[in-house]
Parts: structure tokens; sequence; C-alpha cells
């Protein structure tokens, strides 16, 4: 019998499978970036509030499945010709037009972010110059880039899920060796000298979730858009807003444990992965350029799709300047720096975005009932 025809009295398609885990791979891989695969994000925005930040999570995880839902949908049912459109959709012309420009600075601002990322983990493990991680990550996403934006889902949702489970053991380990360590983290976190991205661990998770709403608006809109099933894409979402949150919070309660080892750290997860094992330190460091890798990529490639066509010549040209000049400013200021102020500003500002969805949200749906 074939599969694709539509079956039911809905008319909907037999969902595939493989298209959802690769949509939550996607999903789970794009919010990998240089700060939670290197956890020093995760320690800023979570851990550094002690036992109060595993709740912060929870607050993530709720967020999260109505931001990328909503951007799913709005994208499959709008079928936007490009991803800054879903700003228009809630926003409006002159409100949706500064949020267009701002995410574009603000994307390529993270695709910075993840150049400093790679540069301090090569340093720290390998002791390699911070050009060389910087250099090197510069080369792989803008390679990667020309390609386009098929080729990019189909790359980082296979390598999203493995980083995530390989994660999650290294925060079960990081539990596992000083499990007292979470319990006593609320007297030991005042003590000590951490860079945290708000005063309050409940503005904290609204606002990381504020910064990966900027990078996700366009790019989950535009995989609703391509999407030919509007259920594989919410399941998509709701598998991947589910695995991302369970890992987050396990790694957020493993750098609790052991907060006052990692406090000066500008990779706190190599410093566990070395503590469990000297080679899994070496086996880490490569799940964590991994981790950057797959989010340095539609990072780069938003910014480069706003102001060129995907695919052609002048595409490749601005991938090219656009890699070459990220490289150049990523290796200038200090990677935990890059973090704490690129992220914390911007995830204010997408903050307010949340309310225009919601505004957005409430309203179509109250139409839809009275037309009922």
């Amino acid at each position: 019998m074939d599969r694709s025809v539509n079956i039911g009295k809905l008319g909907k398609k037999q969902l595939n499978w493989g298209k959802v885990f690769t949509l939550a791979g996607a999903f789970i891989a794009f919010l990998i970036g240089s700060g939670f695969a290197t956890g020093q994000e995760v320690m800023q925005y979570f851990s550094s509030f002690g036992l109060l930040g595993a709740f912060g999570v929870i607050v993530v995880f709720l967020l999260f499945l109505y931001v990328g839902i909503e951007f799913m949908i709005a994208g499959y049912n709008n079928k936007f010709a490009k991803g800054s459109d879903i700003f228009y959709y809630y926003c409006g012309k002159r409100i949706g037009k500064f949020y267009d420009y701002f995410s574009v600075a603000f994307i390529y601002m993270s695709y910075i972010v993840m150049i400093g990322g790679s540069a301090a983990t090569l340093n720290q493990q390998y002791g390699q110059p911070t050009w060389v991680g910087g250099v090197m990550m510069g080369i792989l996403a803008g390679g990667t880039v020309i390609f386009g934006l098929g080729k990019i889902v189909d790359v980082i949702g296979k390598i999203g899920p493995t980083i995530v489970v390989l994660t999650v053991i290294l925060g079960i380990f990081a539990i596992a060796m000083n499990p007292s360590g979470v319990a006593n983290a609320n007297e030991i976190i005042p003590q000590l000298d951490l860079l945290k991205a708000s005063s309050n661990w409940f503005f904290s998770a609204v606002s990381y979730v504020g910064f990966c709403m900027l990078w996700l608006a366009g790019f989950m809109s535009q995989l609703g858009a391509s999407s030919d099933n509007k259920n594989e894409s919410i399941l998509g979402t709701i598998i991947g807003a589910a695995g991302f949150s369970l890992a987050l919070l396990i790694i957020t309660l493993g750098i609790m444990a052991n907060i006052e080892e990692l406090s000066g750290s500008m990779v706190p997860n190599l410093v566990l992965a070395n503590k469990v094992h000297p080679v899994l330190g070496t086996i880490f460091s490569l799940i964590v350029v991994a981790g950057i890798y797959t989010t340095a990529v539609p990072l780069l490639w938003q910014a480069v799709a706003r102001f060129s066509e995907d695919k052609t010549p002048k595409f490749r040209i601005l991938t090219v300047v656009f890699a070459a000049a990220g490289v150049f400013v990523g290796l200038l200021v200090p990677f935990d720096k890059l973090v704490n102020i690129i992220y914390v500003i911007n995830g204010y500002v997408g903050i307010f975005l949340f309310v225009f969805m919601a505004y957005k949200t409430i309203r179509v749906r109250v139409l839809k009932k009275v037309e009922e």
C-alpha cells in the first residue's frame, strides 16, 4: 500500500517518523551552540542560581513548546517566502521591520559567539592559540552554508541527538561524582564570583528563551513552510523541546554539583569530562566543537540569506565575507564575556517578541471562535 496517499476523514498523511526525528534533531542541534556545549551558557543562566536554576529549566521547556510550535505552524500555514516574514506576521509592518533587521544583527553576533566558543575549547583542551579554533570553525561553517538549507537540516539533524545523549551522560557522571554538591549548591554559590545572566532565576530563564527565539524564528518558520505535514512539524518540535530541556536539566545539575571547581573555567563541560577521565576530555572536546558547528551553520546561513538568495554567486561570496569577518571579531573578546553581553542584552529584546506572539495567538483564536 502506498503510504504517501491521504488517509482518514481528515485527509492527513501518514506520519513519517524519520522526518519527525530529523526535525526534532534540527531543533535540538540549533540550540546546542557554543554556550550549551561548553557549559558556559548553562552556568550563567541556570547553575549559578542553585536549585532554583532547575525550576528555570522547567520554565524554558514550557516556553519552548509554545514558541517552537507557533513558529512551525505559522510557517506551515503562511508559507513565508523568507524567514524574516515571521516578524511582520506577529508584529506588523513597523515593529516587524525593527525585529527583521535586529534579528539579523543578533543572529550574526551569535555566530561570532560560536567562533569564540570554538577558540576557547581548543585553547583550553589542547593549548592551541585561539585563532586555530576560530579559523577552523569559520571554514567549516562557511563551507557548509554554501550547500544550502536542505543540506544543513540533514547534517545538524543527525548530529544534534548524538550530542544530547553524550552531554546527558556527562551530566550524570558529574552528579554521581559529587552528589552532595547539588544539595550544598545554595550555600556554596553565594561565595563564588560567578557571571550571571540576571539577578533573578525566573527572568534568567525567560531571557534565555528570548534570545533563542531570535535564533529560532526564521529557521523554524522556514522549516514549517517547507513541510508538507503539519503534524510532523508539531511532533518534531515537541520531541525536540523535550529532549533539549532534559539535557539542559541534567547538565545544569552536573555543573551545579561541581560549581566551586568550575567557577573560573571558560569551558566547564571540558573540566567535567577530564575529571571523569582524560580520554573522555579529548572525546568531549570534539563533541563540543560539533555542537558549536551545528549552531554556527544555521546562524551564518540566516545572516547571509537575509541579503541574497540561496545558492547564488552573491550568496557564496557573502558567505565567505561574513564567515571571515565573524572570525576576526570573535577572537577579540573573551568567550565568557561574549556570552554574557550578547545573549543577555538580546534576550530581553526577545521577550517583547514573545508578548507580540502571545497577543497574535490569542487574537487569532478568538476570531476563529467568533467565526465558528
